[in-house]
């Protein structure tokens, strides 16, 4: 029999949790902008300020016009305050340390798109924890 792998929770104050989110941020015009370089840089950058507000960078990747990053949250956290927080933070940071590099690509202050796809995930599917909660012993 295979066991399920443990799933590692954190504690504040009065509450046990785990909160992943999958985020998906693309560039602006979905201009082909991003090298390693700069992907490089951005882990860095998203790690430290993931930090900054209590949170975790567990993984991140990029292609050309946008990243996938992995982040876990803390109930303390309202995930849209972070994302901006995180778009106006990186861009600056980026534009600033690549700046001849962006200027081919914008003409503006800018880097990201206004838009973001943010997932919940980790732990069991939602159909699965749908079962566990209608089997549940209900109190007669």
């Amino acid at each position: 029999m295979v066991m399920a792998k443990e799933v590692e929770l954190s504690s504040l104050f009065h509450c046990v949790y785990r909160l992943d989110v999958h985020l998906v941020m693309a560039t602006k015009y979905r201009r082909r902008c991003l090298t390693a370089a700069v992907l490089t840089r951005l882990k860095e950058i998203t790690s430290a300020t993931a930090e900054k507000w209590s949170c975790e960078l567990r993984e991140m990747n990029g292609e050309a016009d946008h990243v996938h990053m992995l982040v876990g949250l803390t109930p303390t956290v309202q995930p849209s305050r972070f994302v901006n927080n995180l778009k106006t933070v990186t861009s600056r940071l980026l534009r600033k340390e690549f700046a001849q590099h962006f200027a081919r690509f914008y003409n503006k202050p800018v880097l990201w798109s206004r838009s973001y796809c943010l997932l919940s995930c980790g732990g069991a599917p939602l159909e699965v924890i749908k079962q566990y909660i209608e089997n549940q012993e209900r109190p007669g």
